[in-house]
């Protein structure tokens, strides 16, 4: 299908399905992070998810490419990204799939409903409000920093949506794992697996990927780290595997 493109947008290819997406030439593309999300979360046949917060909707997508769920909702506060990501799904011919709804995250169980989904996925921003310097382009601070919502908010709301039962998938920074922790455990999402991401094997990990669960036993199991990159310029097997090479 064609779509319009707007002023200063491209159309990637995302190596998979024959799946494509278009993304800002000037603003806020999706990363590593969300691309290992995909990879980390699990949908099971006949699953319903929701993406909390899904900037050009790479991660709906990506998942509707590799797993057999059923439906893929998505939730993005900034019209004109929730706009580009509709039509990067139209691109697609992916309508029947996934929808893309205009909203705020601390409205999503609003929106929504309670107990809706089988499971929630969320790549949201990593830096609190005062950590860092805030881009002054507001999109990026959006997607980078706590502006429009709060690591509380993305819990609480992931809870509330989520079926008794059902799998929270996070994307986040490991500085913050013992207030991920915390506010996860706050709202009866059990944290169950924990993977951390390094660049390169001797370096310090820079990502943490975390699977909770809602109203889940206490049992945390620790898997094998991601090593992203063998040499600089060169990702290991694991990266191509989780890109689809």
């Amino acid at each position: 299908m064609t779509v319009e493109l707007k002023e200063n947008e491209r159309i990637d290819d995302l190596q998979r399905n024959g799946y494509r997406i278009i993304q800002k030439t000037d603003g806020f593309c999706f990363g590593m992070d969300a691309v290992l999300l995909s990879g980390f979360a699990v949908v099971k046949a006949g699953e319903k998810v929701l993406d909390l917060g899904t900037g050009t909707g790479i991660i709906p997508i990506l998942l509707e490419a590799k797993t057999e769920g059923e439906h893929f909702s998505a939730l993005e506060i900034q019209e004109e990204v929730a706009d580009m990501a509709r039509r990067s799904v139209l691109l697609n011919g992916l309508e029947h799939k996934i929808s893309i709804v205009n909203g705020d995250i601390k409205e999503a169980s609003r929106i929504f409903g309670g107990a809706s989904f089988d499971v929630v996925t969320s790549n949201p921003p990593y830096m609190t409000d005062t950590h860092g310097l805030k881009n002054p382009h507001l999109p990026k601070a959006i997607a980078r920093h706590e502006v429009m919502c709060t690591l509380d908010d993305v819990c609480r709301e992931a809870a509330k949506v989520l079926k008794p039962g059902g799998r929270f998938y996070m994307v986040h920074r490991p500085h913050r794992l013992a207030e991920i922790v915390r506010t996860l455990s706050k709202y009866r999402l059990e944290p169950k697996r924990l993977k951390m991401v390094h660049p390169f094997s001797d370096k310090e990990a820079n990502m943490v990927l975390i699977e909770s669960v809602r109203g889940g036993g206490i049992f945390l199991k620790v898997e094998s780290p991601v090593i992203v990159y063998e040499k600089p310029g060169v990702y290991t097997d694991e990266i191509y595997q989780v890109y689809g090479y």
